[in-house]
């Protein structure tokens, strides 16, 4: 499917290219996406909803074009169009580190989503073939460099953060933080430009007549893409929701770094084992049930919790009991797809499950950024009720194949959505056109 790495770059050297570009690229990303709720409210006035508009813009720009990212890497290659992502994200971060009006922010975000919508899918199937030919030669399971590069983008996500906060209580403030995302992203087109091989592009696989009417028009996969929506509207509070609690509890975003820092390390630290439980233990409609029940609790928690030290034990509630539901429901969505289409357009319909996802965080941000002024046991009790709703669409999914006998289907290295890339754990190789790891979000 791909020729080998250019002369010069040897085939392991070319697999920690794509790891160490995962891990970089998520540091960059992380360092600014948590603080930019906080700074377009605060710093430049922005009334809530259209904050969770300008939020959900930035979702659904990468969400609903990442399928485009993926067939653009297999009509031109993957290395024009990670270099064009790369070129994009230096300029949406600089342009948004300058930015003071609406029109320059949208513009601003709708850009970085465009940049990850490019990069990310180029990435991804790029390692996912590399790791494919890894297994052919020496023998080493295509899931351990999966999951390395999954582990890779985790540890991003865990100290970017960590920067973004640095940065802030050195009083850089935002515009720093956005212009060191900026410096991370011009070492990675440097290396990319000067290391990644150049690739012939995927050879075209036949288009079946009718393949879109054929997936939208199955009411099962609709029926998840729902359901996986509730979700992502669900996660996306921790850019939005989130800043504004641990705003009110300390009067600043100073710990908001260190929270999520906590969700990447849980993820880190428990995806494996808890995905590994769920295969043996449930059924996949149950885990995802099951997930979303969790996010609930999490969004529930925060009003029943008390202040405990320095007043963020809501707060940490919220990130720990989301997490953990997302380390439940993610894999169980991305392993139903297969039962519910046929296989010949499982591509497509992964693209699609992104893409009705991105609409539906679109809508729901603006929406849910208009709570942030009504009661909190109001706006809690309402962002409850949207991971139950999709919990109540889920009980009428079919259960998905067995766990027990599809662990390796099931299996996940984990990682978070909307913009974050996750390994396949133990899946087996994706079927030809298709560009996504499974399962998760997307990368950033």
């Amino acid at each position: 499917m791909s020729a080998a790495p250019a002369p010069g770059l040897a085939p392991d050297r070319y697999l920690r290219l794509l790891t160490t570009t995962q891990f970089a690229f998520n540091i960059g990303f992380y360092a600014v996406l948590p603080y930019l709720a906080t700074h377009l409210g605060t710093g430049l006035g922005m009334a809530g909803w259209l904050v969770g508009l300008v939020l959900g813009l930035r979702t659904f720009s990468q969400q609903g074009l990442f399928v485009i990212g993926g067939a653009l890497t297999d009509r031109y290659g993957p290395r024009p169009v990670v270099l064009a992502g790369c070129v994009l994200r230096i300029a949406g971060f600089g342009w948004l580190a300058f930015a003071g009006s609406t029109a320059t922010v949208i513009g601003a975000v709708l850009l970085t989503g465009l940049a990850a919508a490019l990069f990310s899918p180029a990435v991804e199937s790029e390692t996912a073939r590399e790791a494919v030919r890894h297994e052919k030669e020496t023998g080493t399971p295509r899931a351990r460099v999966l999951a390395r590069f999954s582990a890779a983008g985790q540890a991003g996500a865990f100290l970017g953060p960590l920067l973004g906060s640095a940065l802030l209580l050195l009083g850089g403030g935002f515009r720093a933080a956005a212009l060191a995302g900026v410096l991370v992203f011009v070492a990675v087109l440097a290396g990319h430009a000067r290391l990644m091989p150049r690739r012939a592009p995927v050879a075209r696989t036949t288009r079946y007549r009718g393949s879109v009417r054929e997936v939208f028009g199955n009411r099962p996969f609709l029926l998840l893409c729902l359901t996986y929506s509730s979700y992502l509207v669900a996660y996306n509070q921790l850019y939005l929701s989130l800043p504004a609690e641990v705003r009110r509890a300390t009067g600043s975003q100073a710990a908001l770094g260190s929270l999520f820092a906590l969700s990447s390390l849980l993820v880190v630290c428990a995806q494996l084992p808890v995905t590994g439980w769920a295969a043996r233990r449930l059924a996949p409609r149950t885990a995802l049930v099951a997930g979303l029940v969790t996010v609930a609790a999490g969004f529930a928690a925060v009003p029943l919790a008390p202040g405990g030290p320095a007043g963020l034990l809501p707060a940490a509630s919220l990130v720990v009991l989301l997490t953990l539901g997302q380390m439940l429901l993610v894999p169980a969505a991305r392993g139903l797809v297969p039962d519910l289409v046929a296989d010949r357009h499982l591509g497509l319909a992964t693209g699609a499950l992104s893409s009705v996802s991105g609409v539906a965080v679109l809508a729901g941000s603006a929406a849910t950024g208009a709570l942030l002024g009504v009661p909190a046991p109001v706006r809690w009790a309402v962002l409850a009720a949207v991971p139950l709703a999709g919990a109540a669409l889920a009980l009428t999914l079919p259960a998905g194949t067995n766990a027990g006998t599809n662990a390796g289907a099931y299996g996940s290295a984990g990682g978070k959505p909307a913009g974050q890339p996750v390994s396949s754990g133990g899946r087996p190789p994706r079927p030809p056109g298709s560009t996504r790891l499974r399962p998760g979000e997307r990368g950033p």
